[in-house]
């Protein structure tokens, strides 16, 4: 085996050189790369060795010759490719390790002048990364140091390297040479000619970081892969123990997460399948965890777990006292650390939430879906009209002033109300909520908003009680709920649902339950029906103005 190696960022470098070495490969060499490994005391030959020629113009010219690209793209399986290369003595190439000039960091420096970020444009480099990935049946191409260890794995197999892995390199190959050209077309479209001079302005280097393959989808079957916003580069998700993220991993954190960020004071959220099973908060992180769990002992086994608090050693404790898949939080004190690690498969992730989950550059980043027509975008949903403490001073006067005289603008739709600006909270029945139901309202408005439609969720003031959630008939919704309610009677507690009840069945089916408040948008032609059915009921309902789907 025959490897080339010439890379800028020397991460794992020789690390690398030894293991192929002790695969039996000989190690061919550029200029600092070569003296990287020989300064570590290992064997390497020079391209130019291999060219016959000296490197030439400052290194301008130093890989390019057939005698290197005719060695990297002679394809094994022709015998005619063979016989052209046997015929000039060039003996094939079968691994290049490159990474390209460090041209971002140069155009991402103000002070680097036109000229010198000119030099910085690799030409032999993406030659040598696109002939090796035009022939990754036959030739290994590593763009990345991250690969190194499995690379050396992958020559260690029986057989060698899997077509799957070469494919796998050649598609991260394509991307980088991508990016890099890129990159220079940008940093290009930021320089200004006049009169005979080139200046350029400062600017910063959009980042595209490079697909993360996953084990598989949401099945084994499945291939998928995680895509890191570009935005966020640099401020994403660590991990710090346990098994590898799978798909469904990452899914279910960020649905955890989303709720958990609703909350100022300690809140925890402890998700299956992307649904909630248990929210609270509490006085301390452990507080809300263990009451978050206990909303839903039999659903919380194996969940995964999203809390707004750093672990402090109380919480870890609670952590793993059962056994849950992964946990979610902004930062681990250190003597949670030791307590986390006695569950090593338990995966433990940090990100910096600010960064990550609140809008940034200026806008909030649209959220993306594909489906077989194609790929569907929209903005994302927030729950603005649930920021603030409920009621709002305004509102509550507003609809103090329209008790008893029939419900307030039981006709408006949620399209009405929620085109443009804040929608408006109002008090739609006989009965104004108490202080209690008022906050236990906002706090179960805020966690339905991320629970698969159709739903209906039960709460108190600060947790969860009953979630009955994707549905198909609200009815169903409310059904689901009362069977999973953990205390068994959700005498007291209040209601929330995603979208208006179209018939009074679905509320007659929470009052029975035992809520004695609702809150849901509104909307409904039959809303007046409704209305009288909860003011016969004795139940307090709320109007928000605003849907919240989730599908």
């Amino acid at each position: 085996m025959r490897a080339i190696l010439s890379v800028s960022d020397k991460t794992g470098l020789v690390e690398l050189a030894r293991g192929l070495l002790d695969r039996g490969a000989e190690l061919i060499s550029t200029g600092g790369t070569a003296r990287a490994i020989a300064a570590a005391g290992l064997p390497v030959a020079s391209v130019s060795d291999v060219t016959g020629f000296p490197e030439m113009m400052d290194g301008r010219v130093k890989t390019l010759h057939p005698a290197v690209f005719a060695g990297i793209l002679a394809r094994r399986s022709r015998p005619d490719d063979l016989d052209a290369i046997g015929s000039q003595q060039i003996a094939p190439i079968d691994l290049v390790v490159v990474n390209l000039y460090p041209f971002r960091k140069a155009a991402e420096n103000p002070d680097t002048p036109f000229d010198s970020l000119v030099e910085e444009i690799d030409i032999g480099g993406p030659s040598l990364v696109r002939a090796a990935a035009k022939n990754f049946r036959d030739v290994l191409v590593v763009v990345d140091p991250a690969d190194y260890p499995r690379v050396l794995d992958e020559l260690s197999r029986p057989g060698g390297p899997s077509l799957e892995f070469r494919f796998s390199l050649m598609q991260k190959a394509f991307a980088h040479t991508a990016q890099y050209d890129g990159t220079i077309a940008m940093a290009m479209a930021q320089v200004h000619v006049a009169d005979g001079a080139m200046t350029r302005a400062a600017f910063k280097v959009p980042q595209h970081p490079q697909p993360r393959p996953l084990r598989y989808g949401e099945n084994p079957h499945q291939k998928a892969s995680w895509m890191p916003l570009p935005e966020v580069a640099g401020h994403g998700w660590e991990v710090h123990q346990g098994k590898e993220l799978s798909y469904t991993n990452l899914l279910d954190l960020d649905a955890a997460l989303r709720i958990a960020l609703e909350f100022a004071e300690p809140a925890a959220v402890v998700v299956k399948h992307t649904n909630p099973c248990g929210v609270a908060t509490g006085a301390s992180m452990e507080d809300a965890y263990v009451r978050a769990r206990e909303a839903d002992p039999l659903s919380a086994f194996g969940g995964i777990v999203g809390l707004n608090r750093g672990i402090d050693a109380a919480t870890a404790t609670a952590l793993t006292s059962t056994f849950i898949e992964a946990v979610m939080a902004p930062s681990i004190d250190e003597d949670a650390r030791a307590i986390l690690a006695a569950k090593r498969n338990m995966r433990v992730v940090t990100t910096d939430f600010a960064r990550v989950y609140e809008p940034f550059m200026g806008h909030e980043p649209q959220e993306m879906r594909g489906f077989l027509g194609g790929m569907l975008v929209q903005a994302p949903d927030r729950v603005t009209e649930a920021r603030d403490p409920w009621p709002p001073p305004s509102r509550l006067e507003h609809a103090a002033a329209s008790a008893g005289q029939g419900p307030a603008g039981a006709g408006d739709t949620p399209a009405a109300s929620a085109g443009q600006g804040m929608p408006e909270i109002r008090v739609v029945t006989r009965r104004q909520p108490t202080a209690e139901e008022w906050t236990a309202l906002r706090f179960a408005w805020r966690v339905c908003a991320h629970v698969k439609s159709n739903t209906v969720i039960f709460t108190s003031a600060d947790r969860t009680l009953a979630v009955g959630a994707g549905q198909m008939s609200r009815v169903d919704a409310v059904k689901v709920a009362v069977m999973k309610a953990a205390a068994g009677s959700l005498k007291g507690s209040v209601a929330a649902s995603d979208a208006f009840f179209p018939f009074r069945d679905g509320l007659d089916a929470v009052a029975d339950a035992g809520a004695t408040a609702v809150v849901q948008p509104g909307g409904s032609v039959r809303d007046p029906e409704v209305i009288a059915a909860a003011d016969e009921r004795g139940l307090t309902m709320v109007f928000t103005g605003r849907r919240h789907f989730r599908h």
